[in-house]
């Protein structure tokens, strides 16, 4: 190979990955008032339906006030929902406007697709978590117990959302599909995982279910960099995360590599 051969990628190292990653930050950057603080609007609607709701006939749960222990798991929901749907949609929209070429033609492998499109949206869920965090100050005080806790918890479980939402795109070909998959299984994993209330008021039998939900790691890792409580083992939070999200990233890695419903 000549250097007239060598593309832009081959002299910059990263280059294609940096700018895949930058592409899918700004494109929910772009519209913040939709993509950022309309999630934090709907947050606090949930926050302030629960507290009326519940506010005066819960004051604690498992020793901590109710609105500290509901706030966390609120802001989780938020960044999953987000993280999910920017991967998801940024495959969907490729498709149904048959631009899905500007990803595939360029000087860019599997790995560097999936870190880009991936991370992208990381970033997304992880943006909306801290705006959501700033603004329910003015309603909660939420200081971090274990910010190691709330930094890994936060950045796993919006890992894993993002591949999630890629294998999504990858095999979606509408946005009824992908629509039909969060009404029907994003969203009852994330209400039944522990956002709203602790799961040890549940039934053995449902606590077992409750214990095999990915969420529900993700949530309660991250509430107890915030309180300090846990209903699980935080260790098993740590590794079951830490695997779930490389069997994912495995997985969109493979049918990436193939080409697998991208490619005509």
């Amino acid at each position: 190979m000549t250097q007239a051969d060598l593309t832009p990628a081959d002299h910059q190292p990263g280059l294609g990955l940096f700018t895949l990653y930058m592409r899918e930050v700004r494109r929910f950057m772009k519209i913040p008032g939709q993509t950022v603080v309309a999630p934090a609007i709907t947050t606090m609607l949930f926050m302030a339906v629960f507290a009326l709701a519940l506010g005066r006939a819960v004051n604690e749960v498992n020793g901590v006030p109710f609105l500290v222990f509901l706030a966390p798991g609120l802001v989780m929901m938020a960044m999953l929902q987000n993280s999910f749907a920017n991967s998801s949609s940024s495959l969907i929209i490729a498709k149904v406007q048959g631009n899905i070429v500007d990803l595939l033609m360029p000087p860019l492998g599997a790995l560097e697709l999936l870190a880009g499109l991936a991370l992208g949206a990381a970033t997304r869920g992880l943006v909306v978590g801290a705006f959501v965090l700033v603004v329910m100050q003015a309603f909660v005080l939420l200081p971090p117990v274990d910010p190691l806790a709330v930094i890994y918890f936060a950045v796993m479980a919006c890992l894993m959302m993002a591949l999630m939402g890629l294998l999504v795109g990858i095999w979606a070909e509408k946005f009824d599909q992908i629509a039909a998959l969060t009404n029907f299984f994003i969203t009852p994993l994330t209400f039944l995982s522990g956002t709203f209330y602790s799961i040890s008021r549940l039934p053995d039998s449902l606590q077992f279910l409750a214990h095999a939900n990915p969420f529900f790691y993700a949530i309660d890792g991250f509430r107890y960099g915030f309180t300090g409580q846990a209903d699980g083992s935080l260790l098993a939070g740590i590794l079951f995360l830490a695997g779930f999200v490389a069997a994912l990233a495995v997985l969109a890695w493979v049918l990436l590599e193939k080409g697998v419903r991208l490619k005509a």
